[in-house]
């Protein structure tokens, strides 16, 4: 008896493995098994018409605490029980220019709650472009995209999609809104900029097929965006109408491979742009967005895309302003264009309205809306969402935030630093600190005195923000009383004395320079505003041999300035950028990245001066 009530313990204890281990979601290859597409088909068949419309749309969900009677958390309830709304892309909360990152668990949490709370498995996707830093902490911090395009190596990228994927499904996450398939072949664009991988087609292609094959092997589903390309354009879309002016000639050689490459890849949606090209679709009001030409035709017909046709946020500004008159009719024309998922409705109540009208009144047809249904509910079979909804909370600090993924992420900042110009005057810098090591001396005190001798401007939109935080605790570690300052438009004007005085007294000055891509930025630009550009030029008029400049971020201003005599770029101002930008001052890693794209009337693609390191350093790669 003993023994046959060991043996039926021994089974319960193992049910129970398998069903703990059943409830929760288990990433893995993107699949539709023959049990989920019966799922998906049986469900499709037993939802109402307005449950159907509910399933094609997607509004924000902000990752924060809530309490469950919280006015915010309601909403959220409301718009699944009242609009029955199919999936959430979660962002955070901004104050002005803080975006106010959560923490991996409190986004977790929410997510389970709101899956618990719909009647069908919810999709959940995010703007992970720079991985799941963007939104959350203490993740994997990445630089740009463009900062891969100067590392130029076809792996990182497909690490950088296998990491993103594994620390964005342990909180909930199935859906990246990225690779950024655009090839930025305008140095003016405002809106892309560092977000492209490059210039190169072929370039640009390639390391979005390799994030694809990445993001596929942690079981997170991809987006390229911004069909049928947003590269060649010298408008912000969140603020107004875009125009892509090229021949068809140009955008089969330019702006389509890349989104070629993605398909054969394998990507499973494509993000239509609010931009208007001219040669495609003539019609002045048709942005991409709800033109059949570009969306049913171009990208379902001749592509052959097969997957989900997402829009574009549907309240920007270069599509609002055609329905002022009645929103609603931004969401019913984006889906008969050839959409299958309505994204972010400026006025979410009146475009879910408008769409169940449109059917019940036939403009949409039944056999439509059945079609982008069916897709919907075969992708989240495909993440076996039918099965377990929920993410095991405990797994989270074994996947996020690895040691070895971290170091990675540095490793890609370090490899992507590339040296434009170089007058043999500056670099590398002296080392005067000891980073990482304890000084032979008393506190408070240095053994070398240098009176300011180094001083660091550092250029940002706001002084307030982290931009410099980092680059400046990390140049003072190397040489501690090192003088720097920090500037914006605001201040810039009212500083420029003492900014110029300290130039003049120094023996080396380091001007960085931080102008990155911001959506909706009011006069949105990649150029240096006013009075920050006037004090950097007045700068280099004074010291241009003993400065070098880093552009942290934008790499096209140096084409603004010619008097630079030393150009270093990162492509980006993630922490990580930072500190792999101190770094190369000082000769501690080795300098080897290559500009992805051409600056005008100052550098062409491919260039970079390599150089050894001199001090030492570098960092582990990633835990595969």
């Amino acid at each position: 008896m003993q023994r046959i009530l060991g043996f039926l313990f021994s089974i319960l204890l193992i049910s129970a493995a398998v069903f703990a281990k059943d409830k929760y979601q288990r990433p893995g290859p993107i699949h539709v098994a023959p049990a989920g597409e019966k799922w998906a088909e049986k469900t499709l068949h037993k939802l109402t018409v307005e449950e159907k419309v509910g399933q094609v749309f997607m509004i924000w969900c902000r990752a924060s605490f809530l309490n469950v009677e919280n006015p915010e958390y309601l909403q959220l309830r409301e718009a699944m029980q009242k609009y029955h709304v199919g999936s959430f892309a979660m962002t955070v909360h901004v104050d002005g220019p803080y975006l106010l990152r959560s923490e991996p668990y409190e986004a977790a949490e929410l997510l389970n709650r709101l899956q618990s709370d719909s009647k069908l498995p919810l999709l959940f996707a995010a703007d992970f472009e720079r991985g799941v830093s963007m939104r959350l902490m203490g993740t994997t911090v990445f630089p740009h995209a463009m900062a891969f395009g100067g590392d130029g190596k076809i792996e990182d990228a497909e690490a950088f999609g296998r990491i993103s994927a594994q620390e964005a499904r342990a909180v909930g996450i199935h859906w990246n809104f990225f690779p950024d398939a655009d090839v930025n072949s305008n140095p003016a664009n405002p809106i892309i900029n560092t977000r492209s991988f490059g210039e190169d087609p072929k370039q640009v292609g390639d390391l979005v097929a390799a994030y694809i094959k990445g993001a596929h092997e942690g079981g997170m589903l991809t987006t390229v965006k911004h069909f049928p390309g947003h590269g060649d354009t010298a408008t912000d879309s969140h603020l107004g109408v875009a125009s892509v002016n090229v021949d068809r000639a140009h955008l089969d050689s330019i702006e389509l491979p890349p989104f070629r490459q993605a398909i054969a890849a394998g990507v499973d949606s494509v993000m239509v742009a609010h931009v208007t090209v001219p040669a495609l679709d003539s019609d002045p009001n048709h942005v991409a967005t709800i033109s059949p030409v570009m969306v049913s035709d171009l990208l379902e017909k001749q592509l052959g895309f097969k997957g989900i046709v997402v829009t574009d946020a549907l309240d920007m500004a270069g599509l609002t302003h055609l329905f002022a008159n009645d929103i609603g009719r931004a969401a019913v024309e984006a889906f008969k264009a050839g959409n299958d998922l309505l994204l972010i409705p400026a006025d979410f109540p009146a475009s879910y309205n408008a769409m169940v009208a449109a059917v019940r009144s036939g403009e949409i047809s039944r056999e439509r809306l059945d079609r982008s249904v069916l897709k919907i509910l075969k992708t989240k079979a495909s993440l076996g969402l039918q099965d377990a909804r929920n993410v095991d909370v405990d797994a989270i600090a074994k996947v996020v935030g690895k040691p070895g993924n971290m170091a990675f992420g540095q490793q890609v900042a370090d490899d992507a630093v590339t040296l434009v110009r170089d007058n043999g005057k500056v670099l590398p810098l002296k080392l005067l600190g000891n980073p990482g090591t304890a000084k032979g001396a008393l506190p408070y005190t240095t053994q070398e005195e240098t009176h300011n001798r180094v001083v660091a401007v550092l250029f940002s939109d706001d002084v307030r923000t982290e931009s410099g935080r980092a680059f400046g605790r990390e140049f003072r570690v190397r040489i501690p009383d090192a003088r720097v300052i920090y500037v914006d438009p605001r201040v810039a004007a009212g500083m420029s004395d003492e900014v110029l005085k300290g130039v003049d007294e120094a023996q080396t000055v380091v001007a960085a320079v931080y102008v990155v891509p911001v959506a909706g930025k009011v006069g949105n630009t990649i150029a240096m505003a006013d009075a920050t550009g006037v004090l950097l030029q007045q700068v280099l008029d004074r010291a241009s041999a003993k400065s070098v400049v880093i552009a942290m971020g934008n790499p096209y201003l140096a084409a603004d300035f010619p008097k630079i005599e030393n150009y270093m770029c990162t492509f980006s101002n993630a922490t990580v950028s930072e500190i792999a930008a101190v770094k190369a001052l000082f000769g501690e890693i080795m300098i080897r990245g290559h500009l992805p794209v051409s600056i005008p009337n100052f550098a062409a693609r491919g260039v970079g001066l390599e150089r050894p390191a001199e001090v030492g350093g570098g960092a582990q790669h990633a835990q595969k």
